[in-house]
């Protein structure tokens, strides 16, 4: 039996990763808890037992299988056998089996792509990356899959709800660039939303100040306090006769309806739907606002009607003006 009494501390630079993405999922990083210590075997199936998301598969066997495989590993990638003796603040990493999941009837369009960047158009139920129940049925992973790319990353998010264009990155040494360019919101972003069409002035800015705690699935809008947020409507206009005819039979919504489009400034969880809910009326399909509806109720004939329809920003790497828009 090995004694491990770990503590590794960061190298300075680009961390390398102990175990490489692999059918299009990351390893995932564990840390024993205070106390005495554990054997590796017992940490890890406690970890796997008590996940939410489990494959019924992922048993005792199944994970005394990764040690035998040398599939759990240390932060620099030394190999953890089952009986290890595992100090408290010790990390190992390890492949998670991500239980079976609904497939998601929508499918992923390339927009554009070089050998820096690949653009696509998300659809609607997709999550961008694996996250709670919704790992494999993600844009990432199947991504990743259809490309045998598994350094394709997400430069930004869009909401599993939302769908339109989603900028991901197809190398990790141009992955920073690009991810540091939507943090630092020097990116120009045109959403359209539909909705009940309501008498607005436009264009208009629409500034609020909003809060959503981690694990509440719903946001809020919180008066009378300084503004975190802020999305400029350029316009909102009513729909054609047909399209809204066909939306008003669809979602079983009075009409008239209306197609908002909205230039985020700034990116809070849910800004657009609280936003477009507190200054308009709810986004047709939103299962949050104003009602947080249960999961099993979910519809994917009914999408939510919130669209990324443009990004524009001054390349990175080269510099030059770069724009995608959808129809």
């Amino acid at each position: 039996m090995r004694v491990n009494l770990l503590h590794m501390a960061r190298k300075k630079g680009r961390p390398t990763l102990p175990l490489p993405p692999r059918d299009g999922l990351g390893a995932s990083r564990v840390r024993v808890p205070e106390g005495p210590g554990i054997r590796a075997l017992d940490f890890l199936w406690h970890v796997v037992s008590t996940q939410r998301h489990r494959h019924p598969d992922d048993d005792l066997s199944a994970v005394q299988q990764r040690f035998d495989d040398s599939l759990v590993v240390l932060r620099d990638t030394t190999p953890v056998l089952a009986d290890d003796w595992l100090a408290p603040g010790t990390d190992i990493f390890f492949y998670r089996r991500p239980a079976p999941e609904k497939p998601v009837p929508y499918s992923i369009t390339t927009v554009y792509e070089d050998g820096d960047i690949l653009v696509v158009d998300k659809p609607p139920f997709l999550a961008t990356m694996p996250r709670a129940s919704h790992i494999t049925e993600t844009a990432t992973v199947r991504l990743r899959r259809s490309t045998l790319n598994e350094e394709l990353t997400p430069a930004h998010r869009l909401d599993r709800g939302t769908s339109g264009l989603l900028l991901l990155t197809k190398r990790r040494d141009v992955r920073g660039a690009y991810q540091d360019l939507f943090a630092r919101r020097e990116v120009d972003k045109v959403y359209e939303a539909i909705a009940p069409l309501r008498s607005l002035r436009v264009p208009a800015i629409w500034e609020h100040h909003l809060v959503k705690e981690h694990g509440d699935p719903a946001g809020a809008v919180v008066p009378d306090l300084e503004p975190n947020s802020r999305t400029v409507v350029s316009s909102a206009t009513r729909l054609s006769s047909e399209e809204e005819a066909s939306l008003v039979s669809l979602y079983d919504v009075d009409g008239p309806l209306g197609r908002y489009v909205l230039h985020p400034v700034t990116g809070r969880t849910h800004q657009l739907r609280l936003q477009m809910m507190a200054e308009a009326a709810p986004i047709l399909g939103d299962t949050i606002y104003p009602n947080l509806l249960p999961a099993e109720a979910e519809d994917f004939s009914l999408p939510m009607r919130l669209r990324c329809t443009g990004l524009a920003f001054i390349d990175p790497l080269s510099g030059q003006p770069r724009s995608f828009q959808l129809d």
